[in-house]
């Protein structure tokens, strides 16, 4: 089909062409529908931060059966890490898992190298007759009567109209800003991620973290690894990669002066990081910005002609235990497009149509679970839990293993001398556990 035939009336026009955009637009075109899906890269992925991990692939799994035959899977997520770390020290909560669903099909997480997986998904969509146009920027949402009724583009002849359009144009959706539904983020809502994906070769990765077969690990640091800024730090294990870098809250990187780059310096510097990186080439250095507010930042989602989803509705979940987004995108983009499938089946495309967007949204459990968990974001970028605990955690550990001849301490008395050093005020403590409680347990 060429440029100049798709250009006219669509059923579904989607922005974006990343898991949000492509599974909205596969949905929709399966469903037969005319369905054009726009890129402003130079193909899907392009403009995404490279490596990520992908959690809960039996959604992928409805999507597309079979899923595992066929993308471009880099290893398959068997081991998860949590770390807290001082500055010389690391403590570590090992996950491992080599039963059903972790080293087996279905899969419970896996990792990608964006730029190949958004491809293939794209494709997919491509191919269940979606049109894709890349290269393409959305200059403002077209008007009638007051509903959106298509998209303006940087080309000839660039008014394309659609019955429904689907922003997933990322985490500053200029969609969704011109629609009204979305306004300024503080500083503290967001947060800047750096990443380096560093060459490795297969065998050395796989020697160098106990691997075998397509086996894959997950890290996850807080505390020193940031410094004083909230934040955290991350690295996983590609097929001859590693995708490793920090985030940082951004008005605390204000605040504190610092520059990611000098964290993520830092970071690869540190004792128990430094080995599993020694010899590694740079590939790729991105940047990228994360909605981690979740229920506080969403915006209203819907309106005349208008659907948001993805990371341009802050559908990513920066919970502590799950730090979650690209399936809660293609969760939403699925919802998204189950919404607007019913609305050209009913030929109504105002805002009291779409809000049945909700409905499909509580059903994929996507607004059940940021619900769920609306207080959690708060607790943890809190500076107790990303710099004070972490940092407690690992020097008491340091203090509990330390043989210098000295007489050794109970755990209690032990715990009494940690809590003096660290000024621990009993009030302080309780409200900690307060608001952990209220993030996690009810």
């Amino acid at each position: 089909m060429s440029v100049s035939s798709a250009i006219e009336q669509f059923d579904v026009i989607v922005v974006g062409a990343g898991p949000a955009g492509s599974a909205a637009a596969l949905l929709s075109a399966r469903a037969g529908l005319k369905v054009l899906l726009l890129e402003r890269g130079e193909y899907p992925g392009a403009k995404n931060v490279s490596g990520a991990v992908f959690y809960g692939s039996a959604i992928l799994n409805q999507l597309i059966p079979n899923w595992w035959e066929q993308a471009p899977v880099e290893r398959y997520v068997t081991r998860r890490d949590i770390a807290f770390m001082s500055p010389t020290t690391a403590v570590a909560l090992d996950f491992r898992c080599a039963g059903p669903g972790y080293a087996t099909a279905p899969y419970n997480g896996f990792t990608v190298l964006r730029p190949k997986f958004d491809r293939w998904l794209a494709a997919q969509a491509e191919a269940a007759g979606a049109f894709l146009l890349t290269s393409t920027v959305v200059d403002d949402v077209l008007r009638d009567n007051g509903r959106i009724v298509g998209v303006r583009v940087r080309r000839e002849q660039g008014d394309i109209y659609g019955k429904v359009v689907i922003a997933c144009d990322g985490v500053n959706s200029f969609l969704a800003k011109k629609a009204g539904l979305q306004r300024e983020f503080h500083p503290h809502e967001l947060s800047l991620g750096v990443k380096e994906v560093i060459g490795l070769d297969p065998a050395i990765i796989q020697d160098r973290f106990h691997l075998t077969g397509n086996d894959g690990i997950a890290f996850e640091y807080l505390g020193a690894v940031t410094e004083d800024v909230h934040g955290g730090a991350f690295l996983y294990t590609n097929r001859d990669s590693l995708s490793l870098g920090v985030i940082g809250q951004i008005s605390s990187l204000v605040e504190r002066r610092k520059r990611p780059y000098e964290l993520l310096e830092g970071f690869k510097a540190h004792p128990a990081v430094a080995p599993l990186v020694r010899g590694g080439k740079l590939r790729e250095y991105s940047a990228h910005l994360i909605p981690e507010s979740g229920w506080a930042m969403l915006p209203k989602l819907y309106t005349d002609g208008l659907l948001v989803a993805g990371d341009a509705a802050g559908f990513c979940l920066a919970a502590g235990l799950y730090l979650e987004g690209m399936n809660y995108a293609m969760q939403s983009g699925l919802a998204a497009a189950e919404t607007a499938i019913a609305a050209c089946q009913r030929g109504n495309y105002s805002a009291r149509s779409l809000a049945t967007y909700r409905k499909h949204l509580k059903l994929r459990h996507v607004s059940t679970d940021f619900r769920a968990y609306r207080h959690a974001p708060a607790f943890v970028n809190g500076s107790r839990l990303q710099n004070f605990y972490p940092e407690l955690i690992a020097r008491s550990m340091e203090n509990l293993f330390r043989v210098d001849g000295t007489a050794k301490r109970k755990l209690l008395p032990l715990s009494y001398r940690m809590a003096r050093q660290f000024e621990i005020r009993p009030g302080q403590l309780f409200r900690d556990v307060y608001q952990a409680a209220r993030a996690f347990l009810w």
